[in-house]
Parts: C-alpha cells; sequence; structure tokens
C-alpha cells in the first residue's frame, strides 16, 4: 500500500480481536461447496499473525467456531472438526516455530474429547513463546462466558461487595490479557453476535464488506489506517 502505517506503538491497537465471517457466502459466490469456503479461510490467518509480528500488535483473537454453530448440518460440523484436527494444527507447528503463544478461549467442554486434549496441548507447547499471542475463540460465545464467569465468581464464595469490574475480568477466559482496541468484522454484517461482549467496551468497530476468504493482509491494514484516524477518549 502507498499509505504508511503510523508505526509508534501509541498508534498501534495492543489488541485486535477478528469475527471471521463469510466463507460459506463466499463459496456459494465462487460455485464452490461451503466445506472449500471453510479451507479458504484458514489459510487468512498465518498471513495476519506474521503482519501483527511485524507491526509489534501482541494480542490478536480469532472468532473460529461460535457456540451456535453447533446448529449447523453434521457434515459441516464433522468438516470443521476435521479441520481443527488436521489444519490447525499444522497451524499450531507453525506459530510455534515463529515464537507465537497459542491461547484457546471458548466452552472446550461441548468438543470431542481429542479436541479438548489436543488443544490443551497447544496451550502447553507455546506458553512461553514470547512474539505475540493469538486467542483461538473455540465453541465460544459471550454470554455462555459470562455465564461459566459468574459460576466460578459463585464457586469461590467471593462477597458479593467485593465484585467489581476487575473480578469479573479476572474470571473471563482473556484473563490477564487487555481488552482489544479494534474489532475486526468480515462478512458484511454490521454486528457482534455475542463476541467478547464485556470486553469489547471501548473498542474501535471496523466492518467490512470483504468476505474473510477476501480479507487480506492489504485489507488489515486498512482497518489499521481506520484504527488511526479514530479519536479515542474513553468517556473523557
Amino acid at each position: 500500500m502507498t499509505k504508511q502505517l503510523n508505526m509508534s506503538q501509541q498508534h498501534l491497537p495492543k489488541h485486535v480481536a477478528l469475527i471471521m465471517d463469510g466463507n460459506r457466502r463466499w463459496a456459494k459466490e465462487q460455485d464452490k461447496s461451503p466445506l472449500e469456503g471453510h479451507e479458504e479461510g484458514e489459510q487468512r490467518i498465518e498471513p495476519l499473525v506474521d503482519r501483527a509480528i511485524e507491526l509489534g500488535i501482541p494480542y490478536l483473537t480469532f472468532w473460529a467456531f461460535a457456540t451456535k454453530n453447533w446448529r449447523r448440518t453434521k457434515k459441516e460440523v464433522d468438516f470443521l472438526m476435521k479441520l481443527f484436527r488436521e489444519n490447525l494444527s499444522k497451524k499450531v507447528d507453525s506459530f510455534h516455530r515463529k515464537n507465537v503463544r497459542v491461547n484457546v478461549i471458548g466452552n472446550l467442554s461441548q468438543f470431542p474429547t481429542d479436541i479438548q486434549t489436543m488443544t490443551r496441548e497447544w496451550v502447553e507447547r507455546t506458553k512461553n513463546n514470547t512474539k505475540i499471542i493469538v486467542n483461538i475463540a473455540l465453541s465460544y460465545g459471550g454470554r455462555d462466558e459470562l455465564i461459566r464467569a459468574i459460576k466460578q465468581i459463585v464457586r469461590e464464595e467471593i462477597s458479593p461487595d467485593t465484585i467489581d469490574e476487575q473480578v469479573v475480568s479476572n474470571h473471563l477466559d482473556t484473563a490477564g490479557q487487555p481488552d482489544p482496541d479494534l474489532l475486526i468484522r468480515t462478512g458484511r454484517v454490521v454486528r457482534l453476535s455475542g463476541f467478547l461482549i464485556w470486553q469489547l467496551e471501548y473498542a474501535e468497530f471496523y466492518f467490512t464488506h470483504k468476505l474473510w476468504p477476501e480479507f487480506t493482509v492489504d485489507e488489515f491494514e486498512k482497518a489499521l489506517f481506520w484504527y488511526q484516524e479514530q479519536k479515542r477518549n474513553f468517556g473523557k
């Protein structure tokens, strides 16, 4: 791109969250199967991680599978499980070589046992990596996350008088991480669909008509240019 990003860390988001929407619509427009759309979309993740590393953005969160995605056809869900087992495993190997720390958020208990084991192994194997933290949201829903957090607070018998925003944040899947500064949603849809509904309170929202398989590094940089043009007052 001809325009240059402001590379100062204070002008770049520390945490970018991405709703990867549009795989199936892209496939339909290309006269391909939905499964081919998912495969094409999976190829868009690593180039964005590489660019974030170059820019010094320390956190990325990709919403790979929503709690409501379990409602899809058995054929599509089975294919996505196969994609997680094979393609994502290869991707995590590549991430590990690049010093990327992989973190998984969401309700893993809803997955088959082997995928639960596999994802925990990803987290354990990469836990000491320092280049960037990449959150992969699997079986994730914002309300589900809040319900799980509330249940854990109750189990710990924390006094209601001591519960504040920090206590709640400490019990979320993203505990210990800064909230996203920028949300990017592809797919021509303008809504959150329950994604990180607590954490996105002060994020800037960037919606693009590009479908996820069309979302290249150049499109990522367009979103970052847009972010740098926003005036962020945080209520002041």
